[in-house]
């Protein structure tokens, strides 16, 4: 519902406004819709692999939050528990495996149907997972580095002063467009593109089944947002200048601050998905393997040597980070601007001409051809013209 009504308002125009007050009710008839809806099997389909693969995919979405801190130690009656289900020395390992293997929901998804577009929809799928979860890992080895553990309530806790988006902001960049990427929002919703594979591997799917896709891809949003704040806006940590407040960090207030957090970015991917339009598929493996990856890759070699600078000299290590991330920002900025070919200008003898090159009607300069009209596509006595027939004029006979 707030996706439906924020795209409405975005784009001009009312969205949900009649079932129930503002609407409200619209997600829900949505759902009951879904669950009555007529469950078809296609003949062809592998039916263990064709039923299993959304229970995989929507498995793997719920499972991430089990290690996301969200909130401090409370209290619950008499007992003081961490809003934590577990955690691990290497859960942020843990949440990148999960989120790989939801990627076999979506591919088995697309292939146990035996048809050609649900099967399209998975192979751009993992070929969009490669190319983007490894530069989301890159960019989360920083805070590794930087936190010292890959415990996630650990990371959380070395962000008690300072954020690392803004001293590894570069590192925050490329989490926040590869999470985008990794839950097929657009500008990167190419599995599931409408107008060129209808919707990937969910094509075949219908009632439930299409329903835990469908609910997989939004908790998939949470959980890369969720991701986010516990790797870079501080947890369940309070905002500045309010985490000055000492109760402000402390009991059910950690809650408050970490929900708040993972609605701004899912606001984000909510006004990207109303503003940008979908990337070209070139466009996109472009630019998650010989622009974000590269990129990490170089943000990562150059924490770790200033990592290693600050062992041996005693040197703000926030100043240092967020000095460092600027000039490598404008470094990146500079190169990207200079590195760019000047196109060859083409001669004006070679270039195509069409009369119209201005907006207007202009005649051929000397050494130009024009184009063929279009009138070459004229038929006469209801056959298609030859070519001669419509280059010169038809000899009359007299007969």
């Amino acid at each position: 519902w707030v996706e439906r009504r924020g795209l409405g308002r975005m784009q001009t125009r009312p969205g949900p406004n009649v079932a129930g007050p503002l609407g409200l009710f619209q997600a829900f008839a949505d759902a009951g819709k879904l669950l009555f809806k007529e469950d078809m099997w296609t003949r062809r389909a592998e039916r263990f692999l064709y039923f299993l693969a959304p229970a995989i995919a929507a498995f793997a979405a719920f499972s991430v939050y089990a290690v996301i801190p969200m909130g401090p130690n409370v209290k619950i009656g008499t007992i003081s528990t961490p809003l934590q289900l577990a955690d691990m020395p290497v859960a942020s390992l843990y949440i990148l495996a999960i989120a790989s293997l939801g990627l076999y929901g979506i591919v088995l998804g697309g292939w146990s149907t035996r048809s050609t577009l649900p099967l399209y929809g998975a192979v751009r799928s993992s070929a969009q997972v490669i190319s983007y979860e490894l530069a989301m890992g890159l960019s989360l080895v920083s805070v590794f580095l930087m936190s010292g553990s890959m415990s996630t309530s650990q990371i959380v806790a070395a962000q008690g002063q300072f954020w690392w988006a803004f001293t590894l902001f570069p590192a925050f960049v490329i989490y926040c467009i590869s999470a985008v990427g990794e839950v097929n929002r657009l500008p990167f919703d190419l599995p599931e593109a409408e107008g060129e594979i209808v919707a990937g591997h969910m094509t075949e799917y219908s009632s439930m089944k299409f329903g835990w896709y469908y609910l997989s891809e939004y908790v998939n949003m949470l959980n890369v947002s969720a991701v986010a704040t516990t790797m870079f806006f501080g947890g369940w940590h309070a905002p500045w200048p309010l985490s000055h407040v000492e109760f402000l960090n402390s009991g059910w207030w950690g809650m408050l601050w970490f929900f708040l957090k993972i609605w701004f970015f899912m606001f984000l991917m909510i006004w990207t998905r109303a503003t940008l339009l979908r990337f070209r598929y070139d466009q996109f493996m472009n630019l998650g393997w010989k622009r974000l990856m590269p990129i990490a890759l170089g943000w990562l070699v150059l924490v770790a040597l200033v990592r290693g600078v600050t062992q041996f000299v005693q040197l703000s290590t926030p100043v240092l980070f967020g000095s460092v991330g600027v000039l490598f920002l404008v470094a990146l900025v500079i190169i990207w601007v200079t590195d760019k070919p000047e196109p060859e200008p083409i001669p004006a003898s070679e270039r195509e001409y069409t009369g119209f090159e201005d907006g207007f009607p202009v005649p051929p300069l000397p050494g130009q051809t024009p184009v063929a009209s279009p009138r070459g596509l004229a038929t006469i006595e209801g056959e298609l013209a030859p070519a001669s027939a419509i280059d010169s004029p038809k000899e009359s006979t007299d007969e």
